[in-house]
């Protein structure tokens, strides 16, 4: 097995939303984490986009995904991308 470079989308549940404290709790969950940038939406809402490296093990990148969307602020954390490194 390798590794896979996953680009996630981290939709925050509103405006209000701390997006430091947020990013804090997302290094916590999944320590692979490699970059992290904010994205604005629109309306003031911001995204964030990380990019972090997994195992290639199946059923990975769906584990990621619930695990993200676990976090008290995430309304929606969806897999944009997958890539071999």
């Amino acid at each position: 097995m390798g590794s896979v470079a996953v680009i996630v989308r981290i939709m925050p549940e509103s405006p209000e939303v701390n997006l430091a404290e947020l990013k804090v709790a997302l290094k916590k969950k999944l320590p692979g984490i490699q970059d992290m940038q904010e994205e604005p939406i629109g309306f003031g809402l911001k995204a964030i986009k990380l990019a972090a490296v997994v195992n290639d093990a199946g059923g990975e990148t769906d584990a990621i995904e619930q695990l993200l969307n676990e976090i008290p602020g995430v309304e929606r954390a969806e897999i944009i991308e997958v890539t071999l490194t």
